[in-house]
């Protein structure tokens, strides 16, 4: 099959990696004209290291490769896939498959992300989120990751599953696209949050604790906004949460122990030349909580560090000395 993949990051590419090899025909779509020649020229891309570019893969800054694609893999960076969406409505194929790989929720709307292509593409094209605990760098390097395709279009999902399924790459599918992007972006606001506790130096049970409770709290939020329960212990819930709290290959991991060492946030989010999800998530994150009422208090405690300028040590201390209560809300009903 034809497939474009609109965005060269390392996980757009790592996505044309395993498409290449099981048969497509794929065109990696580059934003920035340099930079598709000098990946065309090393056949490497820098944020792979290591990865050969095998001479199949197409590179391209032309989106005119959009045309006469059955399906297409979005792969911008979250507050790019508005933008690149709307770039892309005019070039693709009646009926085409729009699978969104990106992780995250639009800042000004807060809208999930399939929302968003949704709403530039109009009704023709089914759209599927592709997500789970899948680093860019593990994929490229071919070790077994399995994630799993939403769409509430049955047939699109299974699409997606086809083409992407492979001895090292293993594909699930559902129909709760809610539950499955709102896991996907809010866990790197958790990721963020481990990060400075090993920045802090504090230790496993400090990090088991930001993970279980930030996990509860993402659920919760997740059911107010029409998820279910049962995807937050999937692959797109703990599943993602465990690989980006405890990978150094995680750089909103990376960000946090740069601000719990005492780099100034601004410095910690802009350093690294990649994009930190997680800092954008936790505005629109408190935003929604705030809206529903849902109670989020490391989401919010994220926030007032990464916004309001917080010591992390001290609201540590206000999340440990928060009033009592029973683990689960249905205890002693």
């Amino acid at each position: 099959m034809n497939i474009t993949v609109l965005g060269s990051g390392g996980w757009g590419t790592a996505l044309a990696l395993v498409l290449v090899e099981n048969g497509h025909r794929v065109k990696l779509w580059c934003r920035r004209e340099e930079k598709c020649r000098e990946m065309a020229q090393s056949r490497e891309n820098p944020q792979l290291k290591g990865i050969p570019l095998p001479p199949e893969l197409e590179l391209t800054h032309d989106l005119n490769c959009l045309k006469d694609c059955p399906a297409v893999v979005l792969a911008a960076p979250s507050f790019a896939v508005r933008e690149t969406a709307a770039l892309a409505a005019p070039l693709l194929a009646p009926g085409a498959v729009v699978i969104s790989v990106s992780k995250g929720i639009e800042k000004d709307t807060s809208l999930t992300l399939t929302e968003v292509i949704s709403q530039e593409l109009g009704e023709d094209c089914p759209v599927v989120a592709l997500s789970g605990p899948s680093h860019a760098e593990e994929v490229g390097r071919r070790i077994p990751t399995a994630v799993v395709a939403a769409s509430r279009n049955k047939e699109a999902a299974e699409l997606t599953q086809d083409l992407f399924m492979n001895p090292y790459f293993r594909v699930y599918t559902t129909d709760d696209v809610m539950g499955v992007e709102l896991g996907a972006a809010l866990k790197n606001v958790i990721a963020l949050c481990a990060g400075v506790s090993d920045g802090l130096g504090l230790g496993d049970n400090t990090k088991a604790m930001l993970m279980t409770r930030g996990l509860t709290e993402v659920a919760r939020l997740g059911e107010a906004m029409g998820g279910r329960k049962e995807t937050f212990a999937g692959l797109a819930g703990i599943g993602d949460l465990i690989v980006t709290c405890t990978s150094m290959h995680s750089r909103n991991r990376r960000c946090g122990i740069a601000i719990g060492q005492g780099v100034p946030v601004a410095e910690a989010v802009g350093g690294g030349g990649m994009v930190v999800e997680g800092y954008y998530a936790a505005a629109t994150a408190k935003t929604l909580c705030d809206k529903l009422g849902v109670d989020m208090p490391i989401t919010q405690a994220a926030y007032s560090v990464l916004y309001g300028g917080r010591s992390p040590r001290d609201v540590v201390l206000e999340l440990m000395t928060r009033d009592r209560k029973p683990e689960n809300e249905e205890s002693w009903v």
